[in-house]
């Protein structure tokens, strides 16, 4: 039995391992350091890690959900594109201050959503990072199994096809 495909199989499985679980955690490392360079603290009102540094998915995830509240509550519950008809309503019915106001209030949704969004982006990013390091895992102990096998694997003698004479 030739078990040289079942080796070099093992051998570049682990490789392909080592591989993801490096660049799983180089890209957790990189975002964790793009995130602590912003100085962003998750807000004392958060139900989910209040003061936390954001830094980590689950400070990134509570800070996210926390300026969603706080958008809401300014708001009343009204979203980006409510307020949008408001302004228009207000402009039209010639009510200049509170045109201003709500759009003010429209601005201010608008950058709560990207700042949302980036947050979530990097939640994502952390759960792709951790997905790569595990498939390395799996990758590197299926590779080990191969090259394993190849070493065990029972040595038969190669058989010789007969003639047959009629």
């Amino acid at each position: 039995m030739n078990t040289k495909p079942a080796k070099v199989t093992g051998i570049v499985a682990i490789i392909a391992g080592i591989v993801f679980i490096l660049a799983g955690g180089v890209t957790w490392g990189l975002i964790t350091s793009n995130l602590t360079e912003q100085n962003i603290s998750v807000a004392e009102d958060s139900p989910m890690l209040p003061g936390d540094d954001v830094n980590g998915p689950f400070s990134a995830f509570a800070q996210a959900q926390i300026i969603n509240t706080h958008a809401e509550s300014l708001t009343g519950g009204k979203t980006y594109a409510e307020l949008g008809g408001d302004v228009a309503a207000a402009e039209e019915a010639g009510d200049t201050a509170l045109a201003e106001e709500l759009q003010g209030q429209r601005n201010t949704v608008m950058n709560a959503s990207f700042l949302r969004a980036s947050l979530f982006t990097s939640v994502v990013a952390y759960g792709v990072a951790a997905l790569v390091m595990g498939l390395g895992v799996v990758l590197a102990v299926v590779g080990w199994a191969f090259t394993g096998l190849a070493k065990t694997a029972p040595v038969t003698a190669e058989r010789k096809p007969e003639l047959v004479t009629a």
